[in-house]
């Protein structure tokens, strides 16, 4: 049993509007799909993604008007990367985001990669990460904003963990999911362990976590700007119906499988309290939509269609909606 790289992360906003103008209009994503909360459908649940939405390309944000802010910590997922072509898309972006007034750090080596540290305006912790186009492949990149193609950005790339004792996590990574651990790098706060870099699928940073032990941190306190979980990616059907057995006889309590109609989903907590979800490939955003209108309409799965009037009277209004 092997998961084939990050599928998608999922993150929270205390404000859809200025979240789509960030992803979109700053970072030139595709929204893909603006749907709901599935679990609580008065709340929006946005999607960004690359030109189709394709696995492996996918931020999405659950909208929380009232969150709170995030107190960096333990268990938690601390950092998403963003896959993009060269060094010289770097260049682009570091202007870009002076431009923009987004905080950002400067180039800056990680495992052999350049990458450059960001933030959205909630303090959603993101980088850049140089990708050679080595091992899972790129995305389609998205080219109705006003980003380059040959800069824009084409995926995700490394997902960071924060964790009080990493050998229980990445004990998960190699023994239950099929991780390989790769290689390590300096940590970025003195006295602390190596980050241990672990790969899958085809690899490249699209299929890599980074797990990092700290001691010196509480746990962390989740608000706007916050990970919810991170999502790996399962290929077909037929390993997916085998995925719950199998970390059900491993151990796992898990949700079951679960369809979000868009894929379908597995949730188990590993040991130091990371939401983990498994999911598949298929059938992917276009089935609800045509390819060329996605993320225009309020996309609802089939379950929540008879609803439809209910849960569009529930959601607050949004610029984006006009």
């Amino acid at each position: 049993m092997q998961v084939a790289g990050i599928h998608h992360v999922s993150a929270i906003t205390a404000n859809a509007d200025k979240n789509h103008d960030f992803f979109t209009r700053i970072l030139g994503m595709r929204l893909v799909k603006k749907s709901v909360n599935q679990d609580n459908p008065s709340s929006y649940h946005l999607f960004y993604a690359d030109a189709v939405g394709t696995p492996g390309t996918d931020m999405t944000y659950f909208d929380i008007p009232m969150a709170g802010r995030t107190y960096p910590g333990v268990t938690s997922i601390s950092n998403t990367g963003f896959r993009v072509p060269s060094s010289e898309a770097l260049d682009y972006w570091l202007e870009r985001f002076g431009e923009y007034g987004v905080p950002h750090g400067k180039k800056t080596q990680r495992f052999g990669r350049e990458t450059v540290e960001f933030q959205d305006f909630e303090g959603s912790r993101l980088m850049l990460v140089v990708d050679n186009g080595e091992g899972i492949p790129f995305g389609v990149p998205w080219t109705q904003q006003s980003v380059p193609e040959e800069f824009a950005i084409r995926g995700l790339g490394p997902v960071r963990l924060t964790v009080r004792k990493s050998e229980r996590t990445a004990k998960v990574l190699t023994d239950i999911l099929g991780f390989t651990k790769i290689g390590a790098y300096t940590p970025e706060v003195e006295g602390q362990p190596e980050i241990i870099v672990f790969s899958t699928g085809d690899g490249g940073p699209g299929g890599e976590i980074h797990l990092e032990e700290r001691s010196d941190l509480p746990p962390e306190r989740p608000g706007r700007g916050s990970v919810h979980h991170v999502a790996f990616r399962v290929k077909t059907y037929e390993e997916y119906h085998k995925w719950n057995d199998y970390l059900r006889a491993n151990g796992f309590q898990t949700s079951g499988e679960v369809d979000r109609y868009y894929f379908k989903a597995i949730y188990f907590r590993e040991p130091n309290g990371i939401l983990f979800e498994l999911s598949t490939d298929e059938p992917g955003f276009a089935t609800d939509e045509k390819a060329e209108e996605l993320g225009r309409a309020l996309a609802l799965p089939p379950f929540l269609e008879p609803r439809r009037k209910e849960i569009e009277g529930s959601l607050r209004p949004l610029e984006i909606n006009r």
